[in-house]
């Protein structure tokens, strides 16, 4: 069974938690290559020039029936050689306190280096969480210089090669075998338990508006970035329904321009969003949307999470020409990936506009949770394709024999066809955006898995779809 990235199937049995695994290492030792092969896809930036990776980036690996959420971080370093020891220290224990798994990435070629051993001493105190990677091991010559990294204390390393695919499968087992156990099976939260992450970059107001959320003082509010650094949950019954509030860290796009515990801030928020419902985006009105709330929507989304994009601190623009229909068409515009995103403005400090939060979220967190009749979903397929057939690929035409929901939360949908590599990405939003028309699903990301049908395994749904479609073929 391969490692693949979330989204082309459903995982049978999700966990409160997915583990976080970060790799982790000084600059270039090829950490970012390692993510690509391990991700199965080029997702970093790879070049041979230190210090490439700017942004923490995520995927989440599927290996041997377990999911864990992969990190990509920058090498740890400083610009400044006098504040290394600090810089580094800082860096490092983010990563030792938030990741389940600590890959610890050297170079087999360039053989162990001071750098390697400052990073080792920080490692050191939790090695039951680190597994040593020597990578680039292209040649017998490079396998046999492995064993000298056996003196940082982590036992003798698994050689990779990230770049020819080196023991990437053995690496995925090692990394399995080390991952949490499981709870055991059962719903991932409660049907009646809506957890919300309030996510968003530092001083938006993510922490007065748990406050005013919740009512009281919990969060530490201050005017400097990244007051809040650990998620923190709160539960709270409004109306009878249960919710449980997930304040994260600001997420700082240039985080070597701030101080170096923010590198890994991202890190933390990621686990807060992979454990809610829904992620409620806080962007400044002031300073409107960034390429970061656009990455940062991007996660909730990857996690198939509700998305509600909150724009707060509107008292600063009462009274102004603020038009809030072209401030809307301007979001769907930057957040074109999500359309389906609700958008909703409050002030956190007035309190204006807060209370309607409990509803969205509710609602987005029903949207999320739908189910469609198999039989009406069909006919929806059915008329969409007649309207609009997609265009034959290199002599082949694209039949869709059949369509059903397999799962909820984010709303999964399985569509049999003849063969899968017909579908365009272009043809799979129209068939979204049809679905969507006919059904709603405000507010949440939807799957679509494309599969081919077995011939034996044709059902008489099968056959209806066939024929209701004009196609009497196998």
């Amino acid at each position: 069974m391969g490692a693949r990235a979330r989204g082309s199937e459903p995982a049978s049995i999700v966990p409160e938690r997915i583990p976080i695994v970060a790799i982790v290492g000084r600059p270039n030792v090829g950490k970012s290559a390692l993510f690509n092969r391990l991700l199965g896809k080029r997702v970093a930036i790879v070049e041979p020039t230190p210090g490439v990776t700017r942004d923490r980036l995520y995927g989440v690996v599927e290996w041997n029936n377990r999911e864990f959420t992969l990190v990509d971080t920058g090498g740890i370093e400083a610009g400044k050689v006098d504040d290394v020891t600090a810089q580094t220290r800082a860096q490092a224990q983010v990563a030792i306190d938030e990741a389940d798994l600590i890959v610890f990435v050297v170079d087999a070629k360039a053989g162990l280096m001071p750098q390697d051993t400052g990073v080792a001493d920080l490692l050191r105190p939790n090695r039951e969480r680190v597994l040593l990677v020597a990578n680039k091991v292209e040649s017998p010559n490079t396998e046999a210089a492995i064993y000298e990294f056996s003196s940082l204390g982590f036992d003798v390393p698994l050689a990779v090669s990230s770049i020819h695919g080196l023991q990437s499968g053995d690496l995925l087992d090692a990394i399995v075998e080390r991952l949490p156990d499981l709870p055991e099976e059962q719903p991932r939260v409660d049907d009646q338990t809506i957890r919300l992450a309030i996510v968003g970059q530092p001083n938006v107001g993510k922490s007065s508006l748990v406050n005013t959320l919740l009512g009281k003082e919990r969060a530490v509010v201050s005017a400097t970035p990244g007051t809040t650094r650990d998620p923190t949950d709160s539960e709270i019954d409004v109306d009878g329904r249960q919710f449980v509030i997930i304040d994260t860290a600001g997420i700082r796009r240039h985080e070597r321009r701030g101080p170096a515990l923010e590198q890994y801030s991202t890190m933390r928020a990621l686990g807060a969003i992979g454990r809610c419902d829904v992620a409620i985006v806080v962007i400044d009105v002031m300073s409107g949307a960034t390429a970061q709330d656009q990455r940062i929507a991007g996660l909730a989304i990857e996690e198939g999470k509700g998305l509600i994009l909150l724009i707060n601190k509107i008292d600063l623009v009462e009274g102004k020409s603020f038009d809030r229909e072209q401030a809307n068409e301007t979001l769907r515009r930057e957040f074109a990936f999500a359309p389906y995103a609700t958008i909703m403005y409050a002030s956190a400090l007035t309190k204006r506009g807060v209370h309607k939060v409990w509803n969205a979220a509710a609602a987005v967190a029903a949207e999320r949770r739908k189910r469609i009749p198999t039989a009406k979903l069909n006919l929806v397929v059915r008329d969409a394709f007649r309207a609009r057939p997609p265009a034959p690929f290199r002599g082949h035409a694209l039949k869709i024999y059949y369509v059903t929901q397999s799962d909820v939360a984010p709303p999964t949908f399985i569509f049999f066809v003849n063969d899968p590599r017909l579908i365009h990405f272009s043809y799979e939003r129209y068939l979204e955006n049809t679905v969507r028309a006919a059904f709603g699903f405000e507010g949440t990301p939807m799957r679509f898995v494309f599969r081919p049908r077995v011939q034996q395994d044709r059902t008489e749904a099968d056959e209806l779809i066939s024929a209701t479609t004009g196609d009497d073929q196998a």
